[in-house]
């Protein structure tokens, strides 16, 4: 069990300096026993939280959690969700790395962005879509924000519609994020984007705007590149449907997540917005304490 532990942290920290190395393999090694046996069958590399990881690179620690969820989740046979952002991109990484040594097998990807589809590619992972592939049985993405809930603000990236049309069908929908995004209240740490369409779009914005449940926000609509909330160019941002994204502005916590959820889907104009309420199966965040799971 210790050797298959050690072959499998080895190939993960690939990226990270000897020196650094040599410090996790020592903690790793003395904590397998407990912290890998129990999912080795399913290839995970559970680590123990009490490894100090303060030294690891904020990438160093996406890197983990989405080898982690693909370890943990992902078995041959399944059709999987693969999300948008820079956490899920490693998941795609560890995806196409254990299918091209053949750990998985027979696998079919769907995936919520023309960027991840082009990465998926790159790493020769069979892609499908929803109009052949209905259901899913795990989905793996990023988020913007999580609350204490699991209720989710995803879209910074600009491709929160097909990222929920995806994840929505997913048996299990697994979120991998670092300890920031964590917050006691949605809305004051990350704007919610929202999906208009282009006819009227100043329109759709102030209707949404004036929502009852959206009292207090700023409608900001998004220019420049889609995939960044930050104004960074003279053009309105366009997503991968060819709409637009306002994104709402608080400086106070949502009050009922679900309910602004629910009233914003009604309004004439809007495509769908970056609240993803009830959907979240697990939850695993990176910190510098380590590597938790959380659950509904």
């Amino acid at each position: 069990g210790s050797l298959k532990s050690f072959k499998i942290l080895i190939f993960f920290i690939n990226s990270i300096s000897i020196m650094r190395f040599s410090n996790i393999l020592a903690l790793s090694l003395l904590s397998s026993a407990s912290a890998f046996a129990p999912s080795i069958a399913r290839r995970s590399f559970s680590i123990s939280t009490s490894l100090q990881m303060a030294e690891l690179t904020q990438d160093e620690l996406k890197k983990m959690v989405g080898y982690k969820a693909v370890d943990d989740y992902v078995e041959s046979g399944m059709v999987v969700g693969l999300g948008t952002g820079s956490t899920a991109y490693f998941a795609v990484e560890r995806l196409g790395q254990l299918l091209k040594d053949g750990t998985l097998k027979d696998i079919v990807a769907i995936p919520t962005s023309i960027r991840t589809k082009e990465q998926a590619e790159e790493l020769e992972i069979p892609l499908v879509t929803l109009d052949t592939h209905s259901k899913l049985d795990v989905a793996i993405d990023g988020a913007d924000e999580v609350d204490p809930q699991l209720n989710l603000v995803k879209g910074g990236g600009g491709a929160l519609l097909r990222e929920k049309m995806v994840e929505v069908c997913a048996d299990k929908f697994i979120v991998i994020v670092d300890d920031s995004k964590l917050t006691d209240g949605l809305g004051p740490g990350f704007p919610i984007p929202v999906e208009i369409t282009p006819f009227c779009h100043e329109h759709t914005l102030r209707l949404v705007g004036a929502l009852p449940s959206c009292d207090g926000c700023k409608p900001v609509l998004r220019m420049g590149s889609s995939s960044s909330n930050v104004n960074d160019g003279d053009e309105i941002a366009v997503t991968d449907n060819g709409n637009y994204i306002v994104d709402l502005h608080f400086e106070e916590p949502i009050k009922d997540a679900v309910a602004m959820a629910n009233e914003i889907k009604s309004t004439v104009g809007v495509v769908d917005h970056g609240l993803f309420c009830d959907m979240t199966t697990a939850v695993i965040i990176s910190s510098a304490d380590g590597i938790s799971v959380k659950e509904p």
